[in-house]
């Protein structure tokens, strides 16, 4: 583990160069191939190194972490092209790189709440520095106080857990049957709860999203809501005696989501719809942690990794109409079919990964999640129900405003992407799709 921080460490004197962007972003892919092929055997802590080491879970969100880093690099050209502190922003994106590769890869629980924290600075350093509308500060401070807030507790919980344990190995951590702390049990929680984040606590993610930069967006939506998930999956190995009061977070989570989804059928903002969309996908996820059974640890694994690649990938193709448009509302971008024709062949694709139609990764985790969550109560079945047609009417609703209907009579000329574009989305949706082949590995791990 420790070679692969060391080259993104030996990135950084890179971003000094003039002209080093292309650069970066080739060694980029070069580092995301070797560790793709670094892990050979999947079922146990392997890649070992000083406080390092990944096991499956590890290896799948730390792979994430570098290609959506990548594929920021490749959606970011504008401020490539217009000399905005691109080496800078370089800077920022290895930084934050390395945070979420050293916090995926920590076998201490304390190393992990460490760098769980340290990725909010180059996050609110991407929105301050780089977001759009002058709102970006109060979105930045809800950022802060939402996940600083509630990751106070975790920390007293892990001392707490320390004096009890004497260690904090994540590999040793056993079921404490003999701490019978409700306090704790919601000290643990609360922080990761608010990362995914879950209904009543997720406030501060549409803000934070429909003010960053389409590359905070993009990490925003593919990899910091994914600690919340990675983190509950680790911890849950110390609280499985807490589960009777499990129930309160899912019943809150699916119903949530159901509001969170009739939320996102009166959006214009397409930045903001994908946001609440995020909200509602998290949702289902956290449901299928709270069952504490296999079919769901599964589940949110794969949604987890399936709804990185696709929300991002959307966000792209939002930055895509922006940048020509100069505007995200879903009254100006209409009838995009007739401005971009090949493009929505992508809103298409995407779209219908976002709403789990087959051959995504979507598609195995929601019916993964559906079976924990039925197998845990009949009565999530309403909820599910309502969950999984709403989240259909809304993409469609995104999808047939934004394609169909008249041109907004402000737009004059027709404007097809470039090849960076095109190269982006399909890295967006290849793996997306290509990864349910190899299912078997992503759900079968336990």
């Amino acid at each position: 583990m420790l070679k692969f921080l060391m080259y993104l460490f030996f990135l950084i004197p890179l971003c000094l160069l003039i002209n080093s962007w292309w650069m970066i972003q080739s060694l980029m892919f070069m580092l995301c191939f070797m560790f793709m092929f670094s892990m050979s055997s999947m079922f146990y802590w392997g890649n070992l190194g000083y406080l390092f080491g990944s096991d499956l879970i590890s290896f799948g969100l730390i792979l994430l972490s570098l290609w959506i880093s990548i594929l920021m690099m490749m959606a970011s050209e504008s401020i490539f092209r217009n000399s905005y502190y691109e080496n800078f922003f370089l800077f920022i994106v290895i930084m934050l790189t390395i945070m979420l590769y050293c916090t995926f890869g920590s076998l201490s629980m304390f190393s992990f709440y460490l760098f769980f924290e340290g990725s909010l600075i180059p996050t609110l350093f991407l929105i301050l520095g780089w977001g759009y509308q002058p709102e970006r500060l109060q979105a930045g401070i809800y950022l802060l106080f939402y996940t600083l807030l509630a990751s106070l507790p975790l920390l007293v919980g892990m001392l707490y857990l320390y004096n009890f344990l004497g260690l904090l190995y994540i590999p040793m951590l056993v079921n404490s049957l003999y701490i019978n702390n409700n306090l704790f049990y919601l000290c643990m929680i609360l922080a990761f709860l608010v990362k995914m984040p879950m209904f009543l606590i997720h406030l501060w993610l549409p803000k934070a999203h429909v003010e960053a930069p389409i590359s905070g967006s993009m990490i925003l939506a593919g990899v910091l809501l994914k600690l919340g998930g990675y983190g509950l999956l680790r911890v849950f190995s110390v609280l499985s005696s807490f589960s009777m009061l499990n129930f309160i977070w899912i019943s809150i989570s699916l119903i949530g989501g159901i509001v969170i989804s009739l939320i996102c059928m009166r959006q214009t903002d397409l930045k903001s719809l994908i946001a609440y969309s995020s909200v509602a996908h998290m949702g289902i996820v956290i449901g299928g942690l709270m069952t504490l059974n296999y079919w769901g640890f599964c589940g949110s694994y794969i949604l987890m990794i399936g709804h990185g690649l696709c929300s991002s990938g959307l966000f792209c193709l939002t930055n895509i109409s922006y940048e020509r448009l100069g505007s995200r509302s879903l009254l100006i971008n209409k009838g995009l079919m007739v401005f971009m024709p090949s493009m929505t062949m992508w809103w298409f694709l995407l779209s219908s990964c976002n709403m789990a139609a087959p051959p995504s990764l979507n598609l195995l985790g929601e019916v993964s999640l559906l079976n924990s969550l039925i197998g845990w109560s009949y009565l999530t079945m309403y909820s599910l129900i309502f969950l999984s047609f709403f989240s259909a009417a809304y993409t469609l609703y995104m999808y047939s405003y934004s394609q169909h209907g008249m041109l907004y009579s402000g737009i004059y000329s027709c404007s097809l992407g470039y090849s960076r574009e095109y190269l982006l989305l399909f890295l967006h949706w290849f793996p997306l799709n290509l990864l349910i082949l190899n299912s078997d590995i992503i759900s079968f791990w336990l």
